[in-house]
C-alpha cells in the first residue's frame, strides 16, 4: 500500500521508541492540556450561548422588538399597515401604543413603560402568564397584567385595582397640570424571570390610547416581530420613507446584551489562551524529537530527502497530538454540556437556591471553529522546529557518528 514518506516516517516518530518514556509523556501531556482546553472552552460557550438565548427569549420576547412609528410618536391606523413595514418581518405588525406611566396602589408606587395590544392579538406574553388570560384585556374595562415582582412591590393581586399615570398626556387645569389617570384593575400576573417583571405593564390597545389621549384610530407606531431579534441591527440600517421613525429594543436592553456579549468573548478568550499555551508545550516537545533525531535526519537527506519533506515528517507529528486532542476535548465537551445538569445534581452542587438548571445550547458551526482554531494554533507551533530540522546539514550532524 502507498504511504507518502513524509507522512509515515512523522506517525512512526509519534509512537516514539520504547525507552523514550519522558519524550512520550510530554507528547501526552501536550495532547491532553488541548484537550482539557477545547473541552472547556465548549462547554463554557455553550453555557454562555444559553443564558444569551434564555434572555433573548424572555425579554425580547416581551419586550417590543422594533416599532416603526411617524415622527412625534402619533401614527394613523386608517389605512392598515403600510407596506414597506409589511416588507420588514415575515409576521403580520401589530399596533401598539405604549409610554412610561407612573404606577400607584395604596399601599405602594412605582415607575414602568405601559404597553398597549390588542386583545385577540397572540403577544409573547401570553407564555409568561401565571394568572389570567388574554381575553380577559377587553376594551373598555381597563384591565391590566403586571408582572409578579411589580406586583409584589405594590402588594397587589388579581382583581385589586391600581391607578396608571402618564405624564406625556397631563393637561393643565386651574390647580396645575395633571397626568392623564384612571384606576385599572389587576386581571393577570406574568413572570419572565428578568427584570422585566417590575418594569412592563400591558394593558389593551383602545384603553392605552385613551389614557394617552391620543386621537381615535391612532397608536404610537407598528409592532414588529422577527425570529432573531439581533436581527435589527441590520434593519435598523435600512432607509425609511420620510417622516417615519425606527426604534428598537436595544435602546432599553442594548447595554445588558452587549454586556453578556463581551463577557462571553473574554470567556472565550481567556479559555483560549489556555488551549494556545498547550499547542505551544508541542514545541518543547518537538524541539526534543527534533535533536534526538538528528543523526537519522542527516541520513534521510544524505539519500535525497528534500528539506520540504523533512519539514513535512516533524510538522506531521507535532500536529497529530493537536488534531488528537482537538478532536477528543470537542466531542468530550459536547457530552459534558449536554449532561452538565444531571452531573451537577449527581454532585450535590446546586445554583439556584429555588431550583432550575443551567441554560445550554450547543451551536455545532461554533464548536467546529473552536476545533478547527485548536488545530491551527498545533499546526502554528510545529513550524519553528520542523524548519530547524529541515535546516539541519549532514556533515555537521554526522562528524561524530
Amino acid at each position: 500500500m502507498f504511504h507518502p514518506v513524509s507522512l509515515f516516517i512523522g506517525l512512526r516518530y509519534l509512537r516514539g521508541r520504547s525507552g523514550d518514556r519522558f519524550g512520550r509523556f510530554v507528547s501526552f501531556m501536550s495532547t491532553a492540556g488541548i484537550t482539557i482546553g477545547v473541552m472547556s472552552l465548549v462547554t463554557v460557550l455553550s453555557v454562555m450561548n444559553g443564558f444569551e438565548n434564555q434572555l433573548k427569549g424572555r425579554m425580547l420576547g416581551v419586550l417590543p422588538q422594533a416599532v416603526v412609528s411617524q415622527e412625534g410618536g402619533k401614527t394613523s391606523t386608517t389605512e392598515g399597515v403600510p407596506d414597506f413595514i409589511s416588507a420588514l418581518t415575515p409576521y403580520q405588525a401589530q399596533p401598539i401604543a405604549r409610554s412610561e406611566a407612573v404606577i400607584q396602589s395604596s399601599e405602594g408606587l412605582g415607575v414602568a413603560m405601559m404597553v398597549g395590544i390588542e386583545s385577540d392579538s397572540e403577544n409573547p406574553v401570553a407564555q409568561h402568564l401565571v394568572t389570567g388570560h388574554m381575553s380577559h384585556l377587553n376594551a373598555g374595562e381597563y384591565g391590566v397584567f403586571l408582572g409578579h415582582s411589580l406586583a409584589r412591590e405594590l402588594n397587589v393581586s388579581m382583581g385589586d385595582k391600581v391607578r396608571l399615570m402618564v405624564t406625556s398626556a397631563s393637561q393643565f387645569t386651574p390647580l396645575g397640570r395633571i397626568p392623564s389617570q384612571r384606576n385599572f384593575t389587576v386581571v393577570g400576573l406574568f413572570n419572565t424571570g428578568s427584570d422585566i417583571d417590575k418594569q412592563l405593564v400591558i394593558t389593551n390597545l383602545e384603553d392605552a390610547t385613551r389614557l394617552m389621549r391620543l386621537p381615535k384610530e391612532t397608536v404610537s407606531g407598528w409592532r414588529l416581530y422577527f425570529d432573531d431579534p439581533f436581527i435589527v441591527s441590520d434593519l435598523s440600517q435600512k432607509a425609511l420613507p420620510d417622516g417615519w421613525v425606527w426604534s428598537d429594543w436595544r435602546e432599553q436592553r442594548g447595554e445588558l446584551f452587549q454586556a453578556v456579549k463581551m463577557e462571553k468573548n473574554m470567556m472565550g478568550l481567556m479559555l483560549g489562551l489556555i488551549v494556545g499555551v498547550a499547542a505551544f508545550n508541542i514545541i518543547s516537545a518537538l524541539i526534543m524529537v527534533v535533536m534526538e533525531k538528528q543523526s537519522e535526519v542527516a541520513i534521510l537527506k544524505t539519500q535525497g530527502m528534500t528539506s520540504a519533506k523533512i519539514m513535512a515528517i516533524f510538522m506531521v507529528q507535532g500536529a497529530s497530538s493537536g488534531i488528537v486532542g482537538a478532536v477528543v476535548g470537542g466531542g468530550l465537551g459536547v457530552i459534558l454540556a449536554q449532561n452538565l445538569n444531571p452531573l451537577m445534581q449527581m454532585l450535590g452542587v446546586e445554583l439556584f437556591t429555588l431550583g432550575g438548571s443551567l441554560p445550554v445550547l450547543i451551536q455545532p458551526l461554533q464548536i467546529i471553529s473552536v476545533i478547527l482554531l485548536a488545530i491551527a494554533l498545533s499546526l502554528l507551533a510545529t513550524v519553528y522546529p520542523s524548519y530547524r530540522a529541515s535546516s539541519e546539514k549532514p556533515a555537521e550532524a554526522l562528524r561524530y557518528e
